[in-house]
Order: structure tokens, then sequence, then C-alpha cells
């Protein structure tokens, strides 16, 4: 199915994992995805890897296990940046042999030195998988891009995305949900119409936390801060502290937008299951 489908019939929970890297096989994976499978999602996503960028065999690999295996809709990321048209089309090809009819578009990381190609931006690659019959994401960022000089400009971009053929988003992750409401009632005044799925990650450690928010751009609210604060040197609290704002954050978001919510997992079911179950309580 499309997920684009999906959202004229509810609003979907949704899990974010990423392949393993190094010597790990994918077919190690397939006790996480019993996992993941009892809680029910509506789709999953499949990255590059953990830091987004990786062998676009593997995503395509576990991507059609949990379609065709476990008969969970599946969405496999593709990235653009230095790759040429026909790298693109061979990814198609593999998504294509693996039944995968959804993927979330994106820029991909910058590599410096190197020149880009004709897919300069995440519109490029969506306009390129236009009319080729796959449901296309994009990406959003609430708090902007840490490449963008302003949110003006970013939600112009997240326009220009859509008019290249993009059926949803889905946002970056952040910790202050108003934050988010705000951007979301900026983007739909700016004429976005394609729902905007909330991304939550929980808090599992300070060091995870620290590198999100220098990557991404993402605000600390005092909350989190506190949260920090009061568990310092106690990993155990710190992780079960966080998993509960997440939980606050998905309950929160469930009450008060109809695009459902997006959970960067870390490839941890069990931390899926905590906020779901604590966000239903």
């Amino acid at each position: 199915m499309k997920i684009a489908e999906l959202f004229k019939k509810k609003s979907p929970i949704s899990f974010e994992i990423f392949p393993p890297k190094g010597e790990l096989s994918v077919s190690a994976l397939r006790g996480t995805l019993d996992a993941f499978k009892a809680l029910s999602p509506d789709f999953i996503s499949v990255t590059f890897s953990a830091g987004g960028t990786g062998d676009s065999n593997n995503t395509a690999e576990l991507a059609g296990i949990i379609k065709n295996e476990y008969g969970i809709e599946t969405m496999a990321h593709m990235t653009c940046a230095h790759s040429r048209a026909e790298d693109i089309e061979s990814v198609i090809a593999r998504l294509r042999e693996k039944n995968i009819e959804n993927i979330l578009a994106l820029r991909g990381d910058i590599i410096k030195g190197r020149e880009p190609t004709e897919f300069k931006y995440a519109k490029d690659l969506i306009d390129f998988l236009s009319g080729r019959d796959f449901c296309v994401g994009a990406a959003c960022y609430p708090e902007g891009h840490v490449d963008c000089d302003s949110l003006e400009d970013d939600i112009r971009y997240m326009r220009q995305k859509q008019d290249a053929g993009a059926e949803f988003f889905i946002s970056q992750l952040f910790f202050d949900n108003e934050s988010f409401y705000r951007f979301l009632e900026r983007a739909q005044k700016a004429g976005i119409t394609k729902p905007i799925v909330p991304g939550i990650m929980p808090m599992l450690g300070k060091t995870q936390i620290e590198r999100m928010i220098y990557m991404c751009g993402a605000s600390m609210p005092s909350a989190i801060v506190k949260i920090l604060h009061r568990h310092e040197g106690d990993a155990g609290g710190l992780r079960a502290a966080g998993i509960e704002y997440a939980a606050g954050q998905v309950r929160d978001l469930l009450r008060g937008q109809d695009s459902g919510v997006h959970i960067y997992t870390m490839n941890q079911p069990d931390t899926a299951k905590s906020i779901l179950e604590i966000a239903a309580q």
C-alpha cells in the first residue's frame, strides 16, 4: 500500500530503523523485527544506515524482508547527493524487485571536496521519481535545517518539494511540541497541504542527546536540561526519564494533530513499546 493512502484512513504510527553495520547481517535483525511486528506499526522506514549514509543494497534487502516476510508496509530512504541518474535508476530497480512502493527522498550528506551532480537538492530527486508509480515522502525541519539560513527559506524549500511531487513529510526530531505546532501553522499558511508527520526520538543518554542536538540543530528546552541535571551519573534513571518524556510528546501530538507520529527507534523495540504504552495511559 502507498503510505499516502494511509492518511486518508487514520493517523498512522510508524517507526524508523536502520540496517546493521559492519559484519552484522540483515538477517540478524529478525528477532528485532519480530518484536516490532508485535507493536503493529502502520509502516516502517528503513534508512541507509545509522548515520544516514551506507549501502543501498542493505536498505533494499531489509525493506524487502519487512514488506514481504513480515507483511508490514515499508518505506526505503533514498539519498541523492553525489549520485548520477544511473545510480538512482539502479536503486529504483532493486526497490521494485523487493515490491517497495514508498520512498523517502533525501539529499543526504554533502561530502567535502566532491562536486554535486544533477541531484543537488532533495526536490531534484523527488522530481526524478515522479511518474514512476512510487509514493514519495520528504523530510521537513520544524526548527530549520542546519544548513539553511532561516525557517522561512526552509518552508519555501518544503513547498518546492511538495510541488515536485512529495505526498507527505516526516519531520526531523524535536523536543518541544509547541515549536512543532508553530511550524505546522506556518507551513500550512505557506501552502503546504500534504500531511506533516512529527518525528520523535527518545532521549536515552546524555552523549546521544548532545550529538543529535549538534547534528540536527534541535533546541534543548528547559525540561530536557532539568532531566539531564537530575539524572547526572544515573544512566538508567536518565533512560527511563527520556522514554517518559518522549511518551508525553507522543500523547500530546496524537491529540493535537491528525498526521500520526513517527518514532526514531534506534532499532530498540522495547523502547518503542514503552513509549506507546505510556502514551496510551
